[in-house]
């Protein structure tokens, strides 16, 4: 496994790369956890390199606070890269990025892009778009894959690579959970242990019992003193963000029509 710090040596290293290769790309922010290593594993079985980017995006932050601390876990990081058998990992610095600031940058519209999270996130999907695309167009690969926890963002990189015409095919994996059905991410390595049996009890509440009734669903969160952003459904397809403490935590279902008021 190599890791590579500078985009010139990147640069280089993919123009030398043969154009019979398939690669498959995994972007990231870093602290890998059960979830990107599913990605990753996709991405291996699929492809003759797995290139994986680890870079935390200073623009599709809302919160200065949350982006200072965002978890970085980069030694574990790199090791879990080598156990899977990562080819390329790719650290580049927020100038290399975005040299000159962020003074060219995408700007979506698209409806998908104001609701739920674009909504209680203003212009994070600006930020998200932006460096996607930048990085499409430093890896050039034939994969990009993208997990389904995430389903609005992957919904929109989707778009930008169909109307960018971008060649890179967009691979969306099944959401990886633990055994309570809380979906891995990051930012659950921040939840204090009482806030995780919490989240752990609605988790096991919702997922493991499956509750047809939102007003029963909600009742629960309350009753746990957990908040919540938004439940809302968007093509058959039912999206909530949860807040517990500082952490806020998404998630989404297929098949919405089961959960009525």
């Amino acid at each position: 496994m190599k890791i590579i710090n500078n985009i010139k040596e990147w640069k280089k290293i993919r123009g030398n790369l043969s154009d019979d290769l398939k690669i498959g790309f995994v972007p990231t922010m870093g602290c890998l956890h059960q979830g990107h290593a599913s990605l990753i594993k996709n991405s291996v079985s699929q492809n003759d390199i797995t290139v994986l980017s680890i870079f935390v995006n200073p623009t599709q932050f809302n919160d200065l606070s949350d982006y200072q601390h965002y978890p970085k876990t980069l030694d574990d990081d790199m090791e879990l890269a080598r156990q899977l058998n990562v080819d390329y990992v790719i650290t580049p610095d927020i100038d290399s990025m975005y040299p000159d600031g962020n003074q060219i940058h995408l700007v979506t519209d698209h409806p998908l892009s104001s609701v739920m999270e674009g909504y209680y996130r203003p212009k994070h999907f600006n930020g998200v778009l932006t460096i996607v695309m930048k990085l499409l167009i430093l890896i050039h690969a034939n994969k990009i894959y993208f997990g389904e926890k995430d389903y609005q963002q992957y919904f929109l990189v989707s778009e930008l690579i169909k109307k960018y015409f971008v060649k890179t095919e967009i691979i969306l994996c099944p959401t990886v959970r633990e055994l309570s059905g809380l979906p891995f991410s990051s930012r659950n390595t921040k939840l204090s242990i009482n806030e995780k049996q919490l989240i752990e009890t609605f988790y096991d509440f919702f997922y493991n019992h499956r509750p047809h009734s939102l007003n029963l669903i909600k009742e629960k969160l309350l009753k746990l003193k957990i908040q919540y952003d938004y439940f809302e459904t968007h093509d058959d397809r039912l999206f909530f963000a949860l807040k517990i403490g500082s952490i806020r935590i998404i998630d989404n279902f297929k098949e919405a029509a089961l959960y009525v008021n």
